[in-house]
Order: structure tokens, then C-alpha cells, then sequence
């Protein structure tokens, strides 16, 4: 009859109680996919466009600055929670609240520790590579050279949307508390743009930090392929070309004179009109129905010619 009986182990399976089941290779586990969200390749074109130039402009003249920094480049760009994106950021770094006017939320610039004490060591002659901190916070000497490295980058990126959308960057403040670095709520996502800069074979991390919503009034541009001065430039040789192209009327006005209808009716073939030319006497040069130039009255080869004397100034008329 023992048969007919459940043991210990089997009701606690069905209950539910018991060990817990130790985990083997294949089991399942829920991802929580709000913690990071790849932005797809190409989905904000215009982002990635005003960053391309941007690392451009920024290494160009951050090399004055720090001679040894061999490229600055864009590494990535993604769509996360803030409070995550936030807690991958070592201390002590440099949190910089910034404006974007006349957009309306402010954003983060954030300079990784590891960036600024690698910048540190080279300045001073060590090696490309950062030192131990200990959690301790910049020194005096170590917030002048974030400041400058700062003002240089934001220069820059205000330079850079200067061609796309007319920014102005304004600096508020710089936070070593990430606590006191909140633009917005913990769990409200943001587009996190993380680039790299190379001192000497050592990569550092640099990072910009945005709300979601900050582009929402400009979407369009910021999910557009055309915006920038390369493009531009090549529009615009086109449309030049296109106006250089544009036949217009050209016409040379001899004279004014008015006359009677009466007159006009006695007409015959045969009959000769009084233009009253002198040889010297300025001409008007109409280019469609605006007077351009002063010219004289001439012929070469048979043909007439008018000789352009020299433009006409509407504003003397």
C-alpha cells in the first residue's frame, strides 16, 4: 500500500514548497530590456551627423590644448534609463548641466574620471594612463584643467550646430555630487552619446547625456540625413549653377518720346521719326524690365552693340 502514497519530496513539489530547484546550463531568465535600448544605426541621422563633426572640430582644437590626444571619435549612441546610465559613471567625474537655447531642457556633458586623469598625467609628463584616486575629489589645479577642457568642447558643439540649428550653449554649473546632476527623473530614458579620446594608445570616455523630450521641437532635423555645411555646399552650387543658367531679356532703351494718337494714324510707310540721339549720350541697359547700366550706342562687325559705361545706382534715382 506504500505505494499508493505521495512522499515528502513529491508534496512539496506540488505545493510548491521545498529547496528551491538548482539552476542547470539552458534554463531561462527575464531580461529586463528598459535597462539599455540600442538606438538602431541610422535612426537619428542627424545626431549622428552633428557628431561626426563635431569629434572633428573638437580634436582639431583640443590638439592645442593637449598636444598628445591622437583622435577623438564617436563611439556610440543609445537610449537608456537615466538612473542606469548614470550609476556606470566612476567618482570623481565632472557633471556639466548645460542649456541648449532656446531648447528647453537642460543636458549633461560629463567628463569620466578616467578622461581627466589621464589628461592630468600627460599635462604633467606621466604616462597616458590614469592613476589611483580613491574616490577623493579634483584638486584646485585639476578643476582649472576641466574648465578649460569644458569651455573648448562646448565651443565646439555650439560651432557645430551653428550649421544646423542655431544654438546658444551656456554652462550652469559643474557637479561633482551626481546627485546634484539630475536633469531629469530617475527613470525617464535619455539619448546617451558616448564618445572616446586617444592619448597616446589610451582610450578615456566622454560622454553627453540628453533628455528625449529636448529634441522633440526639432525632430525633424534631428531625423533628417541633410543637415550640414557639406551638403549645403553642394546645394547650393547647384542652385547657382541653375541661376547662372536662367536666360533673362536683355534690352537696350534708345529713347522716350510721346506722341499724339492723331499722329500716330498719319503714319506712313516711308515716314522717318526724330529719335533725337546724340552720339555720346548715356543709354539705358534693361536687364527684364529693370534698368541695370548705362551704356553707349555702337557697332561691331555690322551688328549694334551697346558698351556698358557703368551700373546704375537705384538708389541715386
Amino acid at each position: 500500500m506504500s505505494e499508493d502514497f505521495l512522499s515528502q519530496e513529491e508534496i512539496d513539489a506540488l505545493l510548491g514548497g521545498g529547496s528551491k530547484p538548482t539552476k542547470t546550463k539552458g534554463d531561462v531568465e527575464p531580461f529586463d530590456f528598459s535597462q539599455v535600448e540600442s538606438v538602431k544605426k541610422g535612426s537619428l541621422p542627424g545626431l549622428e551627423l552633428i557628431f561626426e563633426r563635431w569629434v572633428k572640430l573638437f580634436r582639431d582644437e583640443i590638439r592645442k590644448f593637449i598636444s598628445k590626444i591622437n583622435m577623438v571619435s564617436k563611439d556610440s549612441i543609445y537610449v537608456t534609463r537615466f538612473n542606469t546610465f548614470m550609476s556606470k559613471i566612476p567618482l570623481p567625474s565632472s557633471y556639466v548641466i548645460l542649456s541648449m537655447r532656446p531648447l528647453k531642457e537642460n543636458a549633461l556633458f560629463i567628463l569620466d574620471s578616467r578622461l581627466v586623469f589621464t589628461v592630468i598625467s600627460v599635462l604633467f609628463g606621466g604616462p597616458a594612463k590614469p592613476f589611483k584616486v580613491e574616490g577623493r575629489e579634483f584638486t584646485k589645479l585639476e578643476m582649472k584643467v576641466v574648465e578649460d577642457f569644458i569651455n573648448i568642447a562646448l565651443k565646439t558643439f555650439e560651432d557645430v550646430w551653428r550649421h544646423v540649428y542655431p544654438i546658444s550653449v551656456e554652462k550652469k554649473s559643474i557637479e561633482l555630487n551626481p546627485n546634484l546632476a539630475k536633469i531629469v527623473s530617475s527613470n525617464e530614458k535619455v539619448i546617451v552619446v558616448e564618445c572616446l579620446v586617444e592619448l597616446d594608445g589610451y582610450e578615456a570616455p566622454l560622454f553627453f547625456c540628453f533628455p528625449q523630450g529636448l529634441f522633440l521641437p526639432i525632430k525633424e532635423l534631428i531625423h533628417s540625413e541633410f543637415t550640414g555645411t557639406e551638403e549645403e555646399k553642394s546645394w547650393q552650387e547647384l542652385i547657382e549653377f541653375k541661376l547662372m543658367t536662367v536666360p533673362v531679356k536683355l534690352t537696350l532703351e534708345l529713347t522716350r518720346k510721346q506722341f499724339k494718337i492723331k499722329d500716330i494714324l498719319d503714319w506712313k510707310e516711308g515716314d522717318e521719326i526724330d529719335l533725337g540721339i546724340e552720339k555720346d549720350e548715356d543709354l539705358k541697359l534693361y536687364i527684364e524690365n529693370q534698368p541695370k547700366f548705362l551704356s553707349k550706342l555702337g557697332k561691331v562687325k555690322n551688328k549694334y552693340a551697346a558698351l556698358i559705361k557703368k551700373e546704375i545706382n537705384h538708389e541715386e534715382m
